[in-house]
């Protein structure tokens, strides 16, 4: 890789909370400035520039007119990364992917709502451009996010852990949240992330993806011991890789269908935001 590389950050559908995340980052490790030439990060700048090499991808991809801008950004950049959760599962973004799009969009917006905005399943960014790497997470690990850029910036490909988050509970010493009555999704999660969730005592949701020999019929009968439902389970196990299971198709370890159903009544809530004094 040349000496001090443009970089550029894009957000689609997301929180932006990764890019967030990079922010905080740089407050501290200053010196990564030094390394590389950002042209393009609008959290954090208002300079816009399209000569960049490094592409930092947020979001998953939710309209078709997502597709045009995201094969731009791959044909302009020589490194493509999908940033957090969003960008590299299709994140909770999928859940949506259970209902029409005609339902969601009327059940936020009214009777009116498909014409109020552009809408399609969502979708992670590999499934339109090629991923070179992959920084998981909701949000992504800050310090991985450092050690994956020191690597890319070395010419050499990250690889991401290929063994479960109970690994870094063992080495942190953690308690097992699991043998403690709290369900927690550590035996079939990628590590990376140190286990910050169960280092502060709450379980795993599974946000980095699963490893690649995640066993989910012993993690079902994990949590049935804790008395979830079967609809319970696949919830969790949905949250943030329901597109994954959705493209498994009759292979996925679900028991509801993921496929979208027409009558299907979306969730409701008791939430009410508090009112104007």
């Amino acid at each position: 890789m040349a000496t001090k590389p443009k970089i550029a950050f894009f957000d689609f559908t997301s929180c932006e909370g990764c890019q967030l995340t990079v922010i905080d980052l740089l407050q501290t490790h200053l010196g990564l400035l030094d390394l590389v030439e950002i042209v393009q990060f609008r959290e954090a700048m208002s300079e816009k520039g399209e000569d960049y090499q490094i592409a930092f991808i947020e979001g998953s991809c939710t309209r078709k007119s997502d597709e045009a801008r995201l094969l731009q950004i791959r044909e302009q950049a020589s490194m493509v990364v999908a940033l957090g959760a969003c960008a590299h599962l299709g994140g909770i973004n999928a859940l949506k992917n259970r209902w029409t799009i005609e339902n969601v969009q009327t059940y936020v917006y009214g009777k009116n709502g498909k014409d109020a905005y552009e809408s399609y399943p969502a979708r992670p960014i590999s499934a339109v451009i090629k991923v070179d790497a992959v920084i998981p997470g909701c949000p992504i690990d800050r310090y991985e996010f450092l050690r994956i850029v020191q690597l890319i910036l070395q010419g050499r490909k990250p690889r991401l852990p290929d063994y479960p988050l109970c690994v870094e509970c063992k080495f942190k010493e953690n308690a097992c949240l699991n043998t403690l009555g709290k369900p927690c999704l550590g035996p079939i999660t990628r590590a990376g992330c140190n286990a910050i969730c169960p280092t502060y005592g709450d379980g795993c949701e599974g946000c980095r993806g699963w490893h690649p020999e995640a066993n989910f019929t012993y993690m079902r009968e994990i949590l049935r011991g804790h008395g979830l439902s079967d609809a319970e389970i696949d919830a969790r196990f949905t949250m943030f890789n329901h597109y994954q299971f959705q493209h498994m198709g009759d292979e996925a370890p679900i028991t509801t269908p993921l496929s979208p159903l027409k009558d299907e009544p979306l969730p409701t809530s008791t939430f009410a935001a508090p009112k104007e004094a």
